[in-house]
């Protein structure tokens, strides 16, 4: 094994163990599996099964049910009978928190039970206690205590268990040996499963959830690294992004997280969980896990010796800074206007600049893109620190040589007489052997940034070979994603530049965005839509902050008011707030220790009762809905992080 997957460079399945879930069977090679949740009351047989229906129709192969007390497990049983009366065997899910007795009388009716090891047996009250070694011992011996009856129930039944980790739910007595760590993550949930080994227990599944896709990676890779080492063995592991929100920016922080992972051949079954209606979740489901039906024979890449790098601990690349691209600079966005012929000032309001004829001035967005690429010069000045990249062979016609910068072939640049003293951006296919001569004219001293891409099937693993050798000849140019999509829809085109770009920007490798369509797509391109993607990819893997940030969980039947229409009230007064990140929770479940890192959250905390909290901190508790947004904004002011739109 190598690393956290068979192979960096070569697409193979991670081998894990076979567990059977009703009649379905997760991991050991069988096709990625794909899930949502019910958001209806549990108690509420009738909407229950009427949305459960309308998951499988949209290809849920799993349907989770949350049951957070002894009644709503008990109810499980006249949902399932109602759906095998109309034909629908799909298995269902239990989802536990706080309680094993529920889990206990759950195991005994679907076919999955989920519990998350920071709730199951431990309290967190968010304290910081020093644990000596017995001490610590004396807690695990309690955790086995309690759990072993659930695994017997388990054994007993065939019920399926996944053992699921969230990131901001650790227990007090994790935190305080591991801190809200990846690792701390991977010891919670080892905890469980070395009891459940050593009662002969194999029929489980493991998740590490984290709303911060950087965590998220990190820790299902320490995971599948501390299986190995320990037991000699994976288990299937259930991925997802948790709290991703709603929209664009949930399906591109699902994308970054859940795709770097599928990019390396991990992951057994999916859910993306978005602040929406669950149906919505399964075409995002399909989308992702489509692009690896056919991947087994892609180009040869060449194989890895060292990486050069950490995979498990975040560390931006160094790089050299020429103007403002690498270094410890923000990564810039590269808009592509290569389609769009004679452009005029208002061509560049869909990538964040808009001309105000009537003021002959420009208003900037705080996501406005830092160069564009076209192929002429424009008739008209350019908007604040804007620059144009052209083909060498334009750049050679352009009187200013300061806002136009020239793009090289490798072979160009080679051979070129005349380059820029500012920029010169050179585009190169990894699938070209980066030669000795090329480093060395590439790495002379003069201001290089290079435009990195693939056409192989399995592009971003062959870019991140690149890296690999830049990084092991010392080649310290600052390096532009430079990603290509073939897809036929937005959403296809969304996963695609998420998936091949975040996987990249996780592990600290790019200094910039530049997303493409493909010739033939290009004349239909939503420039508004590429820009917004770039930015929100940026985003989503914590490299460039341009907006407020929303961590929102996707609802279910615990939730204590309208998610949806409470998220989108409080987006609309709030999206403004660049860099601020405001949490949107459900119920306590997903309250403060599931926020993780926000900066303020909402959180249900009774029917119309909303708590406020700053950080992990209660602030105000038992607010009524209909003030609690207006409380929030006063909160926020209150912190000296309001900004007034009108500034």
């Amino acid at each position: 094994m190598q690393l956290y997957c068979n192979s960096l460079t070569e697409y193979k399945r991670l081998a894990t163990l076979e567990v059977k879930v009703g009649d379905l069977l997760i991991g050991n090679f069988n096709p990625v599996r794909i899930q949502t949740m019910t958001t209806t009351d549990t108690m509420n047989t009738q909407a229950t099964v009427e949305q459960a229906i309308r998951c499988i129709e949209a290809g849920s192969e799993l349907v989770r049910i949350t049951a957070p007390s002894k009644k709503e497990a008990e109810n499980l049983l006249p949902i399932k009978n109602e759906l095998r009366k109309r034909g629908y065997h799909t298995p269902l899910v239990a989802d536990i928190h706080f309680t094993p007795n529920a889990a206990e009388v759950a195991a005994r009716i679907v076919e999955k039970v989920r519990i998350n090891p920071g709730n199951f047996v431990d309290k967190k009250k968010f304290e910081t206690i020093n644990y000596t070694d017995n001490e610590y011992m004396a807690e695990t011996d309690r955790i086995r205590k309690q759990f072993t009856p659930l695994v017997n129930i388990c054994k007993e039944y065939g019920t399926a268990m996944r053992i699921g980790t969230n990131h901001g739910s650790l227990s007090d007595r994790i935190m305080s040996r591991y801190g809200d760590t990846p690792m701390g993550m991977v010891e919670s949930a080892m905890e469980f499963l070395r009891i459940a080994e050593d009662l002969s227990y194999r029929n489980i599944i493991l998740s590490m959830k984290a709303s911060n896709p950087q965590v998220m990676v990190q820790a299902y890779r320490l995971l599948i690294q501390t299986m190995q080492e320990e037991l000699g063995h994976c288990y299937p592991l259930h991925l997802g992004v948790t709290e991703a929100g709603d929209g664009e920016d949930g399906r591109i922080k699902s994308a970054v997280g859940i795709g770097t992972l599928l990019e390396d051949g991990i992951g057994d079954t999916i859910r993306v969980s978005l602040t929406e209606d669950p149906e919505f979740e399964l075409p995002v489901c399909r989308d992702l896990v489509k692009r690896y039906t056919s991947r087994q024979h892609h180009t040869p890449i060449p194989p890895v010796e060292q990486v050069p790098y950490s995979p498990f601990n975040y560390k931006r690349r160094e790089s050299i800074a020429f103007n403002n691209v690498g270094g410890k600079q923000v990564p810039v966005v590269v808009a592509d206007l290569a389609a769009v012929h004679t452009i005029k000032p208002a061509d560049l309001q869909g990538i964040g600049y808009h001309y105000d004829e009537a003021t002959d001035k420009w208003n900037i967005a705080d996501a406005a893109a830092d160069y564009l690429f076209c192929h002429e010069l424009l008739s008209f000045a350019l908007p604040g620190t804007l620059k144009v990249i052209v083909p060498n062979t334009i750049w050679e016609t352009a009187e200013d040589k300061e806002k136009y910068m020239p793009l090289f072939s490798s072979e160009e640049f080679m051979q070129a007489k005349n380059t820029s003293a500012i920029l010169n951006f050179v585009d190169i296919n990894t699938g070209v052997a980066l030669t000795e001569e090329l480093l060395l004219q590439l790495n002379n001293g003069q201001p290089v940034v290079l435009c990195l891409h693939s056409s192989n099937q399995h592009a971003m693993p062959e870019v991140r070979r690149a890296f690999m050798t830049l990084m092991q000849q010392n080649v310290q140019l600052p390096c532009i994603l430079r990603c290509i999509a073939a897809d036929h829809t937005n959403d296809e085109h969304l996963i695609h530049y998420a998936t091949e770009t975040g996987a990249l920007l996780l592990d600290g490798l790019g200094d910039g965005l530049w997303l493409v369509k493909t010739d033939s797509a290009a004349a239909t391109v939503d420039r508004t839509l590429l820009n917004n993607v770039a930015f929100g990819i940026l985003q989503a893997t914590r490299t460039r902050i341009s907006k407020t940030e929303y961590i929102s969980c996707p609802s279910c039947g615990r939730t204590l008011f309208d998610l949806q229409e409470t998220t989108a009230r409080i987006r609309a007064v709030t999206n403004h707030l660049k860099g601020v990140k405001i949490a949107i929770m459900g119920c306590i479940v997903n309250g403060p220790g599931e926020m993780a890192d926000a900066d303020f959250g909402y959180v249900g905390s009774g029917v119309g009762k909303i708590t406020l909290y700053r950080g992990k901190e209660v602030v105000k508790r038992g607010l009524n809905s209909d003030v609690a947004v207006d409380e929030l904004i006063n909160l926020i002011r209150e912190n000296g992080m309001w900004v007034d739109t009108n500034n």
